[in-house]
């Protein structure tokens, strides 16, 4: 008689994820991903950005950049091995795959702050991103964040603000939005925690390809 294997429901089948935390500018995506690199109870893997610029002093390769050399970027870009990529100002910032490859063969679920284009440009690559949207409780409250960064003129704010608007429009192509209310960093947290808890949870889960 043929044996049957059956599979276990106590041992549910673990694949890692690839997380997107995207929002407009002042929302504090940076401080979530750096309260979320503080938990000590999951294993994430952040992801580093490769560039071709020069280090900066203090900074160091394959923890604030992948520093490369505008060739190897180059080289980079014509084997499709970049997530998504960017030329600003005559330098080269982008995501290498391979990274993200080897922290998946981990195990470890992986973190990209992105912002609303770059985080429209996974979810075209990757279908199977799982895609969360920080928000401000309030324009008002965003605004004020923004003001008080006091890095920009009046007519760059403007247009900052003008931004804003314009990527909230695109809060319908995420699969989750979290409030990120002033003084209340530590909740959004937990929510960002409980969505990754809960899609690991899944009967049917993401299944990430590179």
């Amino acid at each position: 008689m043929e044996e049957i294997i059956l599979r276990d429901p106590y041992q549910p089948k673990h694949y890692p994820l690839l997380v997107v935390i995207s929002g407009p500018s002042g929302v504090g995506k940076d401080s979530v991903v750096q309260a979320l690199a503080m938990r000590e109870d999951y294993a994430f893997h952040f992801v580093v950005t490769a560039t071709s610029r020069a280090p900066r002093p203090n900074e160091v390769d394959g923890v604030d950049y992948f520093f490369v050399s505008e060739a190897e970027f180059e080289s980079l870009i014509h084997q499709g091995e970049l997530l998504e990529y960017a030329l600003v100002y005559g330098q080269y910032k982008g995501i290498p795959k391979q990274q993200v490859r080897e922290a998946l063969a981990s195990g470890k679920d992986v973190i990209m702050r992105l912002d609303v284009q770059g985080a429209a440009t996974i979810r075209q690559l990757i279908p199977q991103a799982v895609l969360i949207f920080l928000s401000a409780a309030s324009e008002e409250e965003l605004v004020v964040r923004l003001c008080r960064r006091q890095s920009e003129s009046e007519t760059q704010l403007v247009r900052r603000i003008e931004m804003v608007r314009e990527e909230m429009l695109h809060l319908d192509e995420f699969d989750y939005v979290v409030v990120n209310r002033e003084c209340h960093l530590q909740a959004a947290v937990e929510d960002v925690l409980s969505i990754i808890t809960a899609e690991h949870a899944r009967v049917h889960p993401r299944q990430v390809i590179l």
